[in-house]
């Protein structure tokens, strides 16, 4: 299967940073992970967008995936009870 570019948004980087350093190292292991399986066994479509989202522990990330241009972009990063508010 061909390899995925993975693109990070400026505030999801921000996002990433601010994590705790042990969730920021799973976070970035699970984030590495999506660029040879976009679509890992646990990743969901949020309804009503084209996102994807995976959880990692109390996390989630949500990311975008463009097959014609083969990239993922992780769009949002944050623990579950504040990731789905605009």
């Amino acid at each position: 299967m061909a390899s995925y570019s993975l693109l990070i948004k400026a505030s999801a980087a921000k996002e990433l940073e601010a994590t705790p350093k042990k969730d920021r190292t799973r976070l970035a292991a699970r984030i590495g992970g999506l660029a040879t399986t976009p679509r890992p066994p646990g990743s969901e479509k949020l309804s009503g967008e084209e996102k994807y989202r995976i959880r990692q522990g109390d996390y989630r990330i949500l990311y975008l995936i463009e097959d014609a241009n083969s990239t993922v972009t992780i769009v949002k990063i944050g623990h579950r009870r504040e990731v789905y508010r605009n």
